[in-house]
């Protein structure tokens, strides 16, 4: 029996989600259907360019975040705690 591919195989694959018996057979798919391996190189290089974003909180959200942590209950002032 032959088993078709899909997309997602392909995708499973760049991200090394399937078996080592899963490669050899995608692979193969890869090296006869010219759409499958158009399909994955898009996806290396998806991922190689999603692997580069770097991201940041803006400084509001961290202020924010500090703002609560300073005021939460689990977190008294300085003078209570040393009492």
């Amino acid at each position: 029996m032959i088993k078709t591919f899909t997309q997602d195989d392909v995708i499973r694959y760049v991200y090394e989600e399937t078996s080592p018996e899963d490669n050899l057979l995608i692979e193969d798919a890869l090296m006869s259907e010219p759409d499958l391996m158009t399909f994955f190189l898009e996806a290396l290089e998806l991922r190689a360019l999603m692997n580069r974003i770097e991201r940041q909180p803006r400084r509001d959200t961290v202020q924010s975040i500090l703002d609560y942590s300073k005021h939460h209950p689990a977190n008294p002032p300085a003078r209570i705690r040393h009492s």
